[in-house]
Order: structure tokens, then C-alpha cells, then sequence
């Protein structure tokens, strides 16, 4: 076991820390760490979904034997908009056409047209040197609210929708050499060995029966991806079992909160000081602040601190009240305890490696976990088996 002090700031594994001079920070001690690919750079795109998902895709690839992939993130993504141009037209405009998903678009394309790797479609066809999809999407809103109107999609409407795609993305690649050996879409895909049935979404809510599939109600399910719905306690018992036995795990949920700190490493959800709680000079001082200065107090990042205890009815209330949202998807791969104790969770972001000290990896600790998971992806057997067992698995 390797203890990782705040000294060491290269993290090239993903375990992250975080301090401020002369203050005791976050100390982290590997449990479970499982190989993936490099940190990429979603740049300025709602493309996360697609980043963690092809991400978790590749480290399945390792976990296989396979050898190390640079899989396409844009040739998924631009099918997934035909996929949603499609779903918002039949629903006569009431789909969605935004930037955002989640890993089942990444499964229904990849089943669908295959994939690529990324040194033969970058999807990077306009003048600039990282992703942006601010203009494309745009005109992806403007091409379908004319179907919507004329409530029909002309031959034209096709071919301005692959040319726009064609004009940002790239021409889509008929046939392509990689590694000496010719390959299709579709027979790339199929030498990866990867079968989308096998990988298993998981939530955990209480407003659904448990063992049950249901469809969150999230936005960004806009294709209504049944998922098993299980405990709290079991959502994190397939998360730590996956991890220490070598599976890796995408995950979708709210980065919103105060307690998400890229910069600093590390997503807590810590208690707030009550002043009931408090006697002396603490709660003189605590008298004196504001309810500002009192969530400042909370939320320093100098060193752990006491949590939330998250029951599955705290989780549920968050989710009821709209604090707890599907924001963004990113990668775990494996888990850590800071000096207390504490279990966290390794975790690999797609906003490139320059955003904070640690490689574009952070720590999210166990409490934020079960407060702000929407769901997992997971291989069904990374799932223990007395919980396949229940899910029929």
C-alpha cells in the first residue's frame, strides 16, 4: 500500500491531494487503482457524457488485453445529434437537441455505426485547435425548428444536416488503415470485442420500486434509458467491488455544489457548523458571520473534515428539490482514504490536465458520492454476485 503526501503533486496514477502552506491537507492512501488511458480535453463542449463513456470503454479495452486504444469521442458524438434530430422530430419538437447525454447514447451509436479511432476522426474540421460546439449547435436548433415548422424533412433537410456535420466535424471515414490492417466503422468496432449488453446502468432512488428497472427523470435520458434501481448501500457496494477488482466505473451526477473543487482535488460534502452546537470562543465567533461567511467556513479544501452522514432519504430530497442534477459524467478508477479515514473515490475528469495540479484527476469523497450520484455504468460482472442475483442478471 502507497501512502501519497501533499508533498507530491505529478499524480501521474490519479491520486490526488490537496494543501495550502502550512496547513495539514488532504494525505491519501491507494486502496484500489485500476489502469487507464490518458486525461483528454472536452474543451468547450457539453460532451462530457461522451468523454467519460469512451474513457471507461477504453480502460475496459486494458482490463481485456487488448492494448491501449485513443478511441474517437466526435464520431459518437455526431451520431448521437442525428439520434436526437431524429427523437426531437417525431416528438414534434419536444426532444432535446443540447450537447448533453449519457453513456446509453454512447452504447446505441456505437451498436449503431461503429467507431473510430481518434488519429482518423478528431472532429476538430474549423479554425481551431480544441473542440467547440457553441456555432454547431446552434445550427443544429436552427436546421430542426424548419423540419419542425414545415412538419417535414425534405431530401435537402438530410443533406444540410451531413453537410453541417461535415463542415465542423469532418467527412465521415468509408474505410480506413490503422495499424497496417484495413477497417470499416463497423469492423473496427467489432475487433474491439466490446458487447454494449454487458455493460449495466445502476441508480438508486426511493420514489421507484427497488430491483426494479425505471427511467430517471433527467433531462439528458432524452432516449428513456431504463436503469436498476437499487439501495443506497448497494449502489456503493457495486462501486467499491467493481474498483477492487478491476473494474472501472463512469459515472453521471451534480458538480454544482460548493464542495466540487477540480482545483483543489477534491469534492466533499462536509456538515455545516450549527450554532446550537457550538460553546465559547467558537460560537461567539460563529455569532458574528453571516450565513456566507458561515458556508466559507465549510468549505475551506485545508484539511478533512466532518461529513454529511447521506441516508437514501437526504440523497432523495436533494433529488426532489432539483439540487441534485445530472451536470456532468466523469470516470472512476479507483478509490483512496485520506488521514481519517475517510474513503474517496479516484476520479478522472475530461477538462484536460492543466485545470489544477494534479493531472485533470480528483478525489471524491464517499459522502458527495451517495449525495450527488445520479447513476453508474458498469460491466455486469464487476457487480457482485448476490446483487446480480436480485437484478436477474
Amino acid at each position: 500500500m502507497k501512502t501519497t503526501f501533499i508533498a507530491l503533486a505529478a499524480l501521474l496514477a490519479g491520486t490526488t491531494v490537496s494543501a495550502q502552506d502550512n496547513k495539514p491537507g488532504y494525505q491519501f492512501t491507494d486502496v484500489a487503482k485500476v489502469k487507464v488511458t490518458p486525461v483528454k480535453n472536452q474543451a468547450s463542449t457539453g460532451t462530457c457524457w461522451c468523454f467519460a463513456t469512451t474513457s471507461f470503454m477504453e480502460a475496459e479495452l486494458l482490463r481485456m488485453g487488448k492494448g491501449e486504444y485513443d478511441l474517437s469521442e466526435m464520431f459518437i458524438v455526431r451520431q448521437k445529434y442525428m439520434n436526437q434530430l431524429q427523437d426531437n422530430y417525431i416528438r414534434r419538437g419536444r426532444g432535446t437537441l443540447g450537447q448533453g447525454s449519457i453513456t446509453n447514447a454512447w452504447k446505441n451509436a456505437f451498436n449503431e455505426v461503429g467507431i473510430v479511432p481518434e488519429e482518423v476522426y478528431d472532429g476538430i474540421n474549423y479554425d481551431s485547435d480544441k473542440h467547440n460546439h457553441r456555432e454547431l449547435n446552434q445550427y443544429v436548433h436552427a436546421i430542426a425548428e424548419v423540419a419542425i415548422k414545415n412538419k417535414h424533412r425534405s431530401p435537402e433537410y438530410y443533406k444540410l444536416i451531413n453537410n453541417l456535420f461535415d463542415t465542423y466535424l469532418g467527412e465521415l471515414p468509408a474505410e480506413f488503415t490503422y495499424k497496417g490492417k484495413k477497417y470499416t466503422p463497423k469492423s473496427f468496432a467489432q475487433s474491439l470485442g466490446l458487447n454494449m449488453d454487458d455493460y449495466i446502468e445502476i441508480t438508486s432512488f426511493t420514489h421507484q420500486p427497488y430491483y426494479q428497472q425505471f427511467a430517471p427523470e433527467v433531462p439528458d435520458n432524452w432516449e428513456r434509458k431504463l436503469m436498476y434501481n437499487v439501495p443506497l448501500d448497494e449502489m456503493i457496494a457495486i462501486t467499491d467491488h467493481a474498483l477492487k477488482n478491476g473494474y472501472t466505473v463512469c459515472w453521471d451526477g451534480d458538480v454544482s455544489e460548493k464542495g466540487f473543487s477540480h482545483k483543489n482535488g477534491v469534492a466533499i460534502n462536509p456538515e455545516v457548523k450549527k450554532l446550537e452546537d457550538m460553546s465559547g470562543t467558537d460560537r461567539a465567533r460563529f455569532e458574528k458571520m453571516d450565513e456566507k461567511a458561515r458556508l466559507e467556513e465549510a468549505y475551506k479544501f485545508e484539511a478533512p473534515c466532518p461529513e454529511v452522514n447521506v441516508t437514501p432519504e437526504v440523497r432523495q430530497a436533494g433529488y426532489e428539490s432539483f439540487v441534485t442534477t445530472d451536470d456532468h459524467l466523469m470516470h472512476l478508477t479507483g478509490i483512496v482514504k485520506d488521514q481519517n479515514g475517510t474513503k474517496y473515490y479516484i476520479t478522472k475528469n475530461s477538462w484536460g490536465t492543466e485545470r489544477n495540479t494534479f493531472g485533470g484527476y480528483l478525489n471524491m469523497s464517499e459522502s458527495y458520492v451517495r449525495a450527488k450520484t445520479i447513476y453508474i455504468l458498469v460491466h455486469k460482472d464487476g457487480i457482485p454476485k448476490d446483487i446480480q442475483k436480485k437484478l436477474g442478471l
